[in-house]
């Protein structure tokens, strides 16, 4: 124990270098991230969005860099530092305690890891909402795209959405963002941390080296995103599906709330849409195939249960290359300055006197 109480850094250095490697990480693949957003998001019939390589062509030629592919950065920024600050402090408390009192490491690991995106999820959650939906609308007055949000700003975007929605659309996708997020974070961590001490044993030493950082980082980041890949398929089919407008036409007309956007399938003037409602979380990888079945409900299990009984364990996996280059960039550049930081720390310690200490 002793020995394990000697590698342990200070919490405020966890907090900030975790804070600092994950939001690199999520600013460098925010462009990929609208990408997927647009085409999540897209309400017309048929997509103007369809694959990822002319999908990103046609935003960047479209409408830029920064108020198209990087469109809402902002919220993005200022949900994710103080996030995955939140997260690596609840982390390392959750796993030294776990430790201490006797739980298994790698069980350790793994609850840790669930903990502490569930205390996160208070502060990115409404990030997200705000990203998300100034992501689908791009430029102020999008000539180009017509989304149904036209907000000047983030603070214009918050305003109005408080003012017209109430407060509580900021949380629309909560319950839907944990069930993916929450198997996420906890398989990624007890997968790093293994990986780590598998390293640590091979080279010998605490350090080893670049090259394996970036290897366990990646993988355990890919090992993650391809497991929970069923439950990104059925989130993403149940907020991107279609209802066909001719079915639509059949039956008397209703006014639908989505608890993932707060779009209203209420008919408006222009053109034809369909109720389709977009993801308030991180990028999800997959699209819809064409004929695919529609999932007529909102359980995330009777989901996974019909798309298996009808598409087998391909349709539970569609996507799951994307899904795992995606998580594994992002992982990878988060843990490796994760770890980076922390050993600048040690030798320009923020906070005096405590040294090797658990405190």
């Amino acid at each position: 124990m002793e020995k394990e109480e000697e590698r342990r850094h200070p919490y405020i250095h966890c907090m900030l270098a975790g804070g600092a490697g994950g939001t690199s990480g999520d600013l460098l693949m925010h462009s990929i991230d609208t990408v997927k957003t647009r085409q999540q998001g897209d309400p017309h019939i048929p997509s103007k969005y369809t694959s990822l390589s002319s999908s990103y062509l046609k935003i960047f030629r479209q409408e830029g860099i920064r108020r198209g592919l990087y469109s809402g950065v902002t919220p993005a920024f200022l949900g994710s530092f103080p996030g995955t600050l939140i997260f690596f402090g609840c982390y390392e408390y959750s796993k030294r305690h776990l430790i201490d009192v006797g739980v298994n490491s790698s069980l350790a690991y793994l609850a840790s890891g669930f903990i502490a995106d569930l205390a996160a999820s208070v502060v990115y959650v409404p990030s997200e909402v705000l990203k998300t939906r100034l992501q689908l609308q791009g430029r102020y007055n999008n000539p180009f795209f017509d989304s149904g949000y036209n907000y000047r700003s983030t603070l214009h975007a918050t305003r109005t959405i408080i003012k017209e929605e109430g407060f509580a659309a900021l949380f629309y996708g909560y319950k839907a963002t944990l069930f993916r997020d929450l198997p996420f974070s906890a398989l990624q961590f007890a997968f790093y941390e293994q990986e780590q001490k598998w390293a640590k044993e091979y080279v010998g030493g605490k350090d080893i080296g670049l090259g394996l950082e970036i290897l366990t980082a990646t993988t355990a980041g890919g090992l993650a995103g391809v497991m929970t890949c069923p439950l990104d398929v059925v989130k993403t089919r149940i907020q991107t599906q279609l209802n066909p407008m001719d079915d639509i036409s059949k039956k008397p007309p209703k006014i639908r709330l989505s608890k993932a956007s707060g779009l209203s399938s209420q008919p408006t003037q222009g053109p034809k849409r369909s109720a389709r409602t977009i993801s308030t979380s991180s990028p999800a990888t997959t699209i819809p195939k064409q004929g695919s079945v529609t999932l007529d409900t909102s359980s995330v299990l009777t989901g996974l249960k019909l798309v298996y009984k009808t598409e087998g364990l391909a349709g539970c996996f569609r996507g799951v290359g994307p899904r795992a280059l995606w998580t594994s960039v992002q992982s990878g550049t988060m843990l490796v300055l994760y770890q980076v930081l922390l050993r600048k720390l040690e030798v320009y310690p923020l906070v005096a006197g405590e040294g090797t200490s658990a405190l």
